[in-house]
């Protein structure tokens, strides 16, 4: 089977969040179950110098007004994985954000853009000449590639099926009705049935309208959207979509994400032995100037600063972090004006408190290793990786119950610490009450090193790698295609099952 997964970005050639982890670990992980996965994004400056063995091997004829286009090939650093960079200076090579400018303001052109990446994605799909490959299945990622199916849709003969994954309802793509045109998009389309989002063309409702399935990236987000309340005013599309819906959870990749091989920590550690994890929370108050204390209680937060993250309400329990005799260091950037106030704290509490705004790989995977305590809460989170890396690094998150958070964390009761099922601390309410309650349940039992102990290996002992959920993928990509797959459940010696079997696995 041969999938073409188009996506924005993808670690490490480009990242601004999690979409850029699942663009890298999924396409490996489905390439192990024998799936010829290429990989299509936009050329940007910082991409052409991490890909390996770049070459150009095709000139992408002229559309949409764009006439600068080639196709450079090459494969991931370290990884079995093919992609393919659309080169054109005039829409990717840019100083500043994938998204937006050095002000922080969006791109006036990124409906073009954007478009662009999801015509050549259907024209690579359906077999560009010069290229002796097509897609049986095109697999489009959130916003950016919502239009691949469209366009799809519009070419004569036989197509390619169609995958569509949205990994957060809250980023539509919404852009004037003016751009139907530069589109070349039919009018027709632009309609309550079609694209039309409340009088604009909306990237992110082609995606959920013309493809053949759709998924999200938790079980729990997938009932949650299906509700005016997180629905983002798509829940009635999804509604109207039926058993083509499903959630899928995210996994994490466990070769990146791993204590015992780390290259960037301090000092690696395991389930077997976890004494390294001091040496990193040494090393990390150190390079912070924090008092250097491996019995005091570290509070980590690497996220972006937004309101969704409820970085607002974590601002306002720093405070009695800091009169709990705790410490809490945060990476991260978003809302200038919550960058601004995370800063202030550091300076109002600075024996205690230490801040990076900005995103930092290398120290995000030093504070997931040195923290004990991980903040990972959300008003709303499709699926959520901090939390899965916290778990991998025996870090006890805190959480809200709400999407992929409450599809992945065991809250520490009294039950659930008998059983040895708890891993972390869930909270109900999206305030400081309710955070700092559950961050109170934490520290105590941060007291009790034996129980903490427990609950750290009971956290590093989760198999949240993409093994599970790749098989889910490709018992999807089978239903849709009709084509056999392997569901590589014995990857020594795969098992080819048939496309019916595949039907039931990923219903």
């Amino acid at each position: 089977m041969r999938v073409l997964f188009v996506t924005a970005e993808a670690y490490p050639l480009a990242k601004t969040g999690g979409l850029a982890d699942v663009s890298r670990a999924l396409p490996i992980a489905l390439r192990r179950h024998g799936i010829d996965v290429r990989l299509l994004m936009p050329g940007y400056p910082r991409a052409y110098v991490r890909i390996e063995n770049p070459r150009i091997v095709a000139k992408i004829e002229q559309a949409l007004g764009v006439s600068d286009a080639t196709l450079v090939a090459g494969t991931f650093p370290d990884a079995d994985l093919p992609v393919w960079l659309i080169d054109s200076p005039s829409l990717f090579r840019r100083n500043g954000g994938l998204y937006q400018d050095d002000n922080g303001k969006n791109w006036p052109d990124n409906d073009l853009r954007f478009a662009f990446l999801c015509h050549v994605g259907a024209t690579l799909a359906a077999g560009c000449p010069g290229l002796d490959w097509s897609a049986d299945v095109v697999h489009a990622n959130d916003w950016h590639a919502g239009l691949v199916p469209l366009y799809l849709s519009l070419q004569k003969g036989p197509r390619p099926s169609t995958v569509f994954t949205s990994h957060n309802m809250a980023f539509q793509g919404n852009f004037p009705a003016e751009a139907l045109d530069r589109l070349a998009i039919p009018p027709e389309h632009f309609c309550a049935a079609g694209i039309e989002f409340y009088n604009q063309l909306s990237f992110l409702k082609a995606g959920l309208r013309y493809a053949d399935k759709i998924t999200t990236v938790s079980p729990t987000y997938a009932n949650e959207i299906l509700t005016p309340a997180f629905g983002c005013g798509m829940d009635g599309v999804l509604t109207e979509r039926g058993d083509d819906f499903l959630g899928i959870l995210n996994g994490i990749d466990e070769a990146l994400w791993d204590p015992a091989s780390d290259p960037v920590l301090p000092r690696n550690y395991r389930e077997s032995d976890i004494s390294g994890k001091r040496a990193c929370k040494t090393a990390l108050q150190k390079e912070f100037g924090l008092p250097i204390d491996p019995d005091v209680p570290l509070i980590g937060f690497v996220s972006r600063m937004t309101q969704q993250k409820m970085a607002d309400v974590i601002l306002e329990t720093v405070p009695w972090i800091v009169e709990q005799g705790a410490q809490f260091v945060a990476v991260g950037e978003g809302d200038p004006g919550l960058e601004l106030a995370f800063e202030q704290a550091r300076e109002r509490h600075g024996r205690q408190v230490a801040v990076v705004v900005g995103y930092d790989e290398p120290l995000a995977h030093k504070l997931q290793a040195a923290s004990d305590i991980l903040l990972a809460p959300a008003r709303f989170e499709p699926c959520g990786l901090t939390q899965l890396y916290a778990l991998r690094y025996g870090t006890l998150p805190v959480v809200r119950r709400t999407g992929g958070l409450a599809d992945t964390v065991v809250d520490a009761t009294a039950t659930s610490i008998a059983d040895r099922s708890a891993t972390g601390f869930v909270f109900d309410e999206p305030n400081h009450e309710d955070l700092t309650a559950a961050l109170a349940r934490a520290l105590s039992l941060y007291r009790e090193p034996l129980t903490w102990r427990r609950l750290q290996l009971q956290a590093m002992a989760q198999d949240f790698s993409w093994s599970a959920s790749a098989s889910k993928y490709a018992a999807l990509y089978s239903a849709v295609s009709g084509i056999a797959v392997d569901l590589g459940r014995n990857e020594s010696a795969p098992e080819v099952v048939s496309a019916e079997t595949a039907r039931q696995a990923a219903s």
